[in-house]
Order: C-alpha cells, then sequence, then structure tokens
C-alpha cells in the first residue's frame, strides 16, 4: 500500500496541482516576460542564484546534515505557485507578474531542480546516495512539473469557458491537496520530525522571511516598482512545497527529504501572512497600476 502511494498516489496529487496552475496560465504568460525584462530578470535570478547560496549558508549554521540537508536544498529549488499568486493578491502586489514569473520558474525548476539536488547530495551525502544528474530521474523531474502544466494551459486554450468555470474549483482542491500531501509527509517521518522539529522549524520560518525580504529589497534596489517587488518578493519567498515533496519521496524515493518541506509547507504562512499584511497596509498611492519596463 506504502508502495501505491509513493508511485502512484503521490505523483497524481502533484499532477492536479500543476494542472490547476496551467489552467490559470496563457501563452501570453510566458510571453509577457518581454514587458517586464528588469521586473522578471532580478527575481529569477534571486530565485536560481542568490536563494540557493543563501539557503546553503542557512543549512551550515543550523547543522543540519544527510537527507535533510538535501531536503531543504530541494525546497528552496521549487518554484512559487499558487499559492504565491494569492498572497501577491492579498498584499496588492502586481498578480499578472506573478503568474508570469510562476510560468516562467515552472519551466526552469523542471531543469535547474535536479542540478541543486545533485549538488546538495554530492554536499552532504556523498556516495550515500548518487542520484546525480540520472537521465531517468531527471526526466521523472520534467515530467511531473512540465506536462501537467502543458495541458493545463492547452485546455484552457482550447475551452475557455469551461477552464474558467473550474479554475476556481480546482485552486481550492489544489489548496486541499497541499494540506493533505503536508500532513502526510510530516506523519510518514514524525520520529524524525520530533528529533529535529526545532531546527526544522527555525530554519523553515528564516528561510520563508529571508526569501521574502531578498525577493522585495534586491527588486527595489534594481529600481523596480514597488508592486512589482512585492510580487517578486512572494514568487521567491513562497516556494511550492507540494512538489518538493513529491520529488524527495517519489523520485528520489527518501521520506527524510520531504520533512523540511513539509514543515515549511506549514510555517510558510506565518511570515507570508505577516508582510501581505504589512504591505497591505503601507500601500504607496503613487505606485498604481503597474507599468510596463522596457
Amino acid at each position: 500500500m506504502a508502495s501505491l502511494v509513493f508511485t502512484v498516489l503521490l505523483p497524481l496529487t502533484l499532477g492536479l496541482v500543476m494542472f490547476g496552475l496551467g489552467l490559470t496560465l496563457t501563452v501570453a504568460d510566458f510571453a509577457r516576460v518581454l514587458k517586464y525584462p528588469k521586473a522578471a530578470a532580478v527575481a529569477l535570478t534571486c530565485q536560481i542564484v542568490l536563494l540557493p547560496a543563501v539557503c546553503f549558508g542557512l543549512v551550515l549554521a543550523f547543522q543540519l546534515q544527510g537527507a535533510l540537508a538535501v531536503g531543504v536544498m530541494l525546497l528552496v529549488a521549487a518554484p512559487g505557485g499558487i499559492t504565491a499568486n494569492l498572497f501577491s493578491h492579498l498584499a496588492g502586489g502586481d498578480v499578472a507578474l506573478n503568474i508570469t514569473l510562476t510560468a516562467i520558474n515552472s519551466l526552469l525548476a523542471a531543469f535547474t531542480l535536479p542540478v541543486v539536488v545533485a549538488l546538495a547530495t554530492l554536499r552532504f551525502l556523498g556516495d550515500e546516495a548518487s542520484i546525480g544528474l540520472q537521465f531517468g530521474k531527471f526526466v521523472q523531474v520534467l515530467a511531473i512539473v512540465l506536462v501537467p502544466v502543458a495541458i493545463g494551459v492547452w485546455t484552457r486554450h482550447r475551452f475557455s469557458a469551461w477552464a474558467d468555470r473550474m479554475r476556481q474549483s480546482v485552486k481550492i482542491a489544489s489548496l486541499s491537496v497541499l494540506a493533505l500531501v503536508t500532513l502526510g509527509a510530516l506523519a510518514q517521518s514524525f520520529d524524525v520530525l520530533t528529533a529535529n522539529v526545532g531546527r526544522l522549524g527555525g530554519i523553515a520560518l528564516l528561510l520563508c522571511t529571508l526569501s521574502l525580504t531578498i525577493g522585495y529589497v534586491v527588486a527595489r534596489l534594481f529600481r523596480v516598482s514597488r508592486r512589482q517587488s512585492i510580487a517578486s518578493a512572494m514568487e521567491i519567498g513562497l516556494h511550492n512545497s507540494t512538489l518538493a515533496i513529491i520529488v524527495g519521496v517519489s523520485v528520489i524515493g527518501d521520506e527524510v527529504m520531504a520533512v523540511p518541506a513539509a514543515v515549511y509547507g506549514v510555517l510558510m504562512f506565518v511570515p507570508a501572512g505577516l508582510a501581505a499584511y504589512l504591505f497591505s497596509r503601507h500601500a504607496d498611492p503613487l505606485d498604481a497600476p503597474a507599468p510596463v519596463q522596457g
């Protein structure tokens, strides 16, 4: 039964989440990055380059080792998703930019996530688990990330009226799946969780807080508009923990790697909610609709 859950049901649940994401996207969302070149470039650089470096420092500072350390790096390599878009809306961010960043991030993560995990595995597990860049696992990540999104985008293009009707229902189902997968991952490795709850809770809260801060502050330093900087903060600060959990359990085959993402999936709502509240309370009336950047 456990094997069935890991090999079939978990990938199917992620497929639902990524399909739901695809229903919110159009081909224009991928092309829109050309309208926001500076904002998109800054956010994606933070996500792909700066954030893994910061996360690696946190892993060393909290003295995490083995599969838990790899699990944290797996989490930070996961893109944003529906939750990031929701909190960006609540915070007064540029949700159109969020959707674009999520679309591009999901594409890039299919390639960058295996690289980050491979390097983390080499550093923290050595010869114990040489998943490296095995072609089969790379294809698995590519399939579970890109295929459902592509089907969702095609469905919206081909059956737009149905997609518009179903989008809210799929979003609710996706958030429900996120909750169930998170609780399941925590229950599955409860002993590991209880033995490391202090460090994992601390690193999850700090990682989310730093990610939100980096996404906003770096964007502002590059003179990105405030609304777009909020979008950047939410996209970089809120990772797709469901993807990290399922890659850890189903693709890599290590339940312990899923624990950091599960802890993060619960605790991220605290700093994200606080950030959304602060951003919305201090809205700049002069910074209304996001300008098109050249």
